[in-house]
């Protein structure tokens, strides 16, 4: 029903560095495709042109253009592949993880993708997409360090395998990490891991610290995460949270809420990292307008709109989103607000990188301001996005001339 803008600081960066290497011009030489004269062109190739975007973290809808690029027409279709791969890989991963941010509740969700992202600039991708979307950490540290995205993260099974007895292993942890230690339960038996984690979590009371949670990774969630909390609970132990992970996505996670099961963390990675259930999108990157003349494609179910293009957000009485209207970019729509935004000329930026905290609450006003109705796992309505009078009439124009 909806998508989340992401991808477009990896577009701009590249956009402003776009140049070709001499290894590169040795090599498209090497091919003998090429004339001489090319290569030189290429040579000394820099973006010039400008670009418009809907900014990362505002949602959009089906049918509207997230990015505009105006530039000598071989700049601009040199930069296609790339425009398409991040704003279209981006835009997945956060919308994916809104969803997740929404089955959950208000509970805690991490980033545990790296491992079953496809590539480790995925897993990055992912690991900023997703907390752009609302997750609160990784467990990715690149990315932490990268993007300024709190690290998280627990012990891992062969640390306990590495000792002779599951206790050693969590009083280990416990020493190593006394106010963040998260113990794994599964590596043998949960129940039985439990008993021992409430053994070790007296100890360390005892020491004045505080064991954080412990972690489900395998098995049924509900009746584990139930019978978990009440051994917790029973040693005066609430303040232990509980935290699941493994084959989590928003709908396992909505199941488990709905169900009651007594689970304060998630940790959300392949299924959310390679957005399983919807790994790509039709995202096209169209010629509209040559020389000042709009231009626009007919073919069988991949027609395109002429002309530059703006898109003008209408919000109700409450403040809530109530419809879009896709115009021309020189159009005036009273009572919308434009969406896209001038963020390179001449090559440059217009402004600052955004700080991802910005865009992390950008997009949190937005998703405020959508109807829950659209907010459905399965079967949201369609979002009304309408096509503006003088956009339907150069449409018409294009047609007709074409014709």
């Amino acid at each position: 029903a909806y998508f989340v803008a992401a991808g477009l600081e990896d577009v701009l960066d590249y956009l402003a560095n776009l140049r070709f290497s001499s290894a590169g011009l040795d090599y498209l030489r090497s091919t003998s495709i090429f004339t001489e004269d090319f290569l030189d062109y290429l040579g000394g190739l820099r973006f010039t042109g400008s670009v418009r975007a809907i900014p990362e973290g505002r949602l959009f809808f089906t049918d509207e253009p997230p990015i505009e690029v105006t530039a000598p027409v071989i700049e601009a279709q040199l930069a296609e592949t790339f425009v398409i791969n991040q704003i279209n890989l981006q835009t997945i991963l956060a919308t994916k993880a809104s969803r997740c941010v929404w089955a959950a509740r208000g509970r805690i969700l991490t980033d545990f993708a790296s491992r079953r992202a496809q590539g480790v600039d995925a897993a990055l991708k992912m690991a900023r997409s997703s907390y752009i979307a609302g997750f609160q950490s990784t467990s990715n540290v690149l990315a932490a360090q990268r993007y300024g995205i709190p690290p998280a993260g627990t012990m891992a099974h062969s640390f306990i395998s590495c000792f002779t007895s599951e206790t050693g292993a969590f009083r280990a942890y416990a020493s190593a990490f006394p106010d963040r230690a998260i113990f794994l339960l599964d590596t043998y038996d949960t129940i039985e891991g439990a008993w021992k984690a409430v053994a070790v979590a007296k100890e360390m009371e005892a020491a004045g610290h505080r064991l954080l949670a412990v972690r489900l990774d395998s098995g049924d969630f509900h009746s584990l995460s139930r019978n978990v909390r009440k051994i917790l609970d029973g040693a005066g132990l609430d303040y232990v949270r509980v935290l699941a992970s493994g084959g989590l996505d928003e709908y396992e996670l909505d199941t488990l809420l709905r169900a009651g099961a007594p689970i304060d963390m998630f940790g959300v990675g392949t299924k959310a990292g390679v957005s399983a259930d919807a790994p790509w999108s039709d995202m096209a990157y169209k010629l509209v307008s040559y020389d000042e003349r709009p231009v626009m494609k007919l073919s069988p179910d991949k027609v395109s709109l002429p002309g530059a293009k703006q898109v003008f957000r209408f919000r109700d009485s409450a403040g809530q989103f109530s419809q879009d209207i896709i115009g021309l970019r020189d159009e005036s729509i009273p009572g919308g607000t434009p969406l896209l935004t001038q963020v390179m000329a001449g090559g440059r930026r217009t402004g600052p990188d955004p700080a991802i905290a910005e865009i992390r609450d950008r997009f949190a006003d937005d998703f405020r301001g959508l109807d829950d109705r659209f907010k459905e796992l399965d079967e949201p309505p369609h979002y009304p996005v309408a096509i503006s009078p003088g956009l339907e009439r150069l449409a018409a124009q294009v047609r007709e001339k074409i014709s």
